[in-house]
């Protein structure tokens, strides 16, 4: 089993991607608005994926965050509020904002065990802060690290109860980001003794989580070039040390233009640095090629933390869909808010 995931380009396996993903082998798989169409046809592109591979386990992520990053979206599925849409809430009382939330991601995560889905790329604990790129903004879980925490361990464990795997991201904190990592390289000059009160606060105290994603991101004060994704020194001093995360590492996605070097030198450069596991999206062949060329097969630490988040996952309990949905706009309402 090699150290990647990888998408497809379509809602239907092409003959091509069948034999290429048989032959490689990757670690699992992750969706897009592109290949979900409805239900029963993203039921079949998860099996056809898995079946592929021969392993019915294989890991199937998504990033159904709510509001504007949503792979699902309507008529086929309900559409969900950003999680900004808590903040209010939270300010006024958070154990109602802790309510909504969990309310929120147990209906996302029953979507998504209908489906097949296994992990959802949620949530995002980057705390903004001002002057930053808006790339993250209505996505951060909270406003300041407390918030951050709080409602983000509220999102995780709905998701674990709900038979799916929460990815925190993105470690060890994007908030500052000057501009979209999808456009290009941030670089971040905050202090470390600031960095670690406020950026990396969240991360820590959700440190027992299964799985964790990436930032593309150069923190001078770690260090002075690379993005934490392919930094040794951010990886092994600040994600395994001082945050103390010890689950699956995956990259952000490859094919961000943060990264510099072909798409090979990238996943070579990530897994090297301490990443499980590699990450591209976009479901291009000829990139995937590459990816696939770098990425060598899971080692027995990698394949360890895999295990050790399958065994967090809980076989999920009935739903009560209509009720669920109404009382989170009830708790919505009391901020003026709606779903």
């Amino acid at each position: 089993m090699k150290s990647m995931i990888l998408g497809c380009s379509g809602p239907l396996l092409t003959s091509a991607e069948r034999r290429f993903f048989q032959a490689q082998n990757p670690a699992g798989f992750i969706l897009f608005a592109r290949n979900c169409r409805d239900v029963d046809q993203v039921r079949a592109l998860v099996r056809s994926l898995r079946d592929c591979i021969g392993r019915q386990d294989a890991p199937v992520l998504i990033d159904q965050e709510g509001g504007r990053v949503a792979r699902l979206k309507p008529p086929h599925w309900r559409q969900h509020p950003a999680p900004a849409r808590f903040h209010a809430l939270a300010r006024g009382d958070m154990d109602l904002a802790v309510e909504a939330v969990r309310l929120n991601a147990r209906l996302i995560a029953a979507d998504l065990t209908d489906l097949g889905v296994t992990v959802n790329c949620v949530p995002v604990l980057d705390v903004p802060q001002p002057g930053a790129d808006p790339a993250i903004g209505d996505r951060a879980a909270g406003q300041t690290p407390a918030m951050a925490a709080g409602l983000g361990e509220a999102v995780c464990q709905a998701m674990l109860a709900g038979g799916v795997l929460p990815v925190i991201k993105h470690i060890p904190g994007q908030g500052r980001a000057n501009v979209d990592s999808h456009k290009a390289l941030p670089v971040v000059d905050t202090p470390l003794e600031e960095l670690e009160a406020v950026d990396f606060a969240p991360f820590r105290a959700l440190n027992a989580m299964p799985w964790a994603m990436t930032a593309h991101v150069v923190y001078r004060a770690v260090d002075e070039a690379a993005p934490a994704t392919t930094s040794a020194v951010a990886i092994e001093r600040i994600i395994r040390g001082v945050i103390g995360f010890d689950g699956v590492l995956v990259s952000d996605d490859l094919s961000m233009q943060a990264l510099r070097g072909g798409l090979g030198q990238r996943a070579g450069d990530a897994l090297a640095a301490g990443c499980d596991i590699a990450l591209h999206c976009n479901g291009r062949m000829a990139e995937m090629e590459q990816v696939a060329e770098a990425a060598g097969e899971m080692d027995a630490r990698s394949l360890a933390r895999l295990e050790k988040g399958n065994a967090m996952i809980r076989h999920p309990e009935p739903l009560d869909r209509p009720a669920a949905w109404a009382r989170l706009e009830e708790l919505l309402a009391v901020t003026g808010e709606t779903p």
